[in-house]
């Protein structure tokens, strides 16, 4: 079966088909592109920011694309770069007010609310690579060459920063107990 965003992506290139193409795509991978950037910089509204940056950004560069699976990853990259630069001005602010992250605390360790809170709690707290890794990995299910390619690192640095990540999350989910 053929994926219908696919069949748009950029076979033409005129406005009314990129229009087309654009909304399909906009309305297929908005809300999975929105909940990947909540996970990476944890606040919805800095992360529909940086999804609507990346759409904006797909828009100017339209015409760059050659394959239909190129927006997609055009689509994520923006995203995941827009993650970063959003958490780098958040550093420098703190730095800058003076402020450090604020811990926020877990009710009931029984209750699944919480056990959720405490892995979102956890997975904030992990170094920016080992959270976009594991992102990657295990919430958009990538590949680790693909994760590797999006991130500009190696396939072993992912492997790392995928065992590293997963070894903290493990330590600080055993505190939350």
């Amino acid at each position: 079966m053929v994926d219908p965003v696919a069949r748009l992506v950029p076979s033409s290139r005129d406005e009314d088909h990129r229009a087309t193409a654009l909304t399909a795509l906009f309305y297929a991978q908005y809300g999975r592109l929105v909940r990947t950037a909540r996970l990476l910089v944890d606040d919805r509204e800095t992360a529909e920011d940086v999804v609507m940056e990346a759409f904006m950004s797909l828009h100017r560069r339209w015409h760059t694309l050659r394959q239909p699976g190129d927006a997609d990853r055009y689509l994520l990259t923006c995203v995941v770069n827009g993650a970063r630069t959003q958490l780098r001005r958040r550093r420098v602010r703190r730095v800058h007010e003076g402020t450090s992250r604020d811990a926020h605390g877990v009710s009931d360790p029984t209750d699944a609310g919480a056990t959720r809170a405490a892995l979102m709690h956890s997975l904030r707290n992990l170094p920016t690579r080992q959270r976009q890794v594991l992102v990657m990995r295990f919430y958009l299910d990538l590949p680790e060459a693909e994760v590797a390619e999006q991130l500009g690192i190696s396939i072993g640095s992912v492997k790392q920063h995928s065992s590293r990540g997963l070894a903290a999350l493990a330590r600080s989910m055993e505190v939350h107990r």
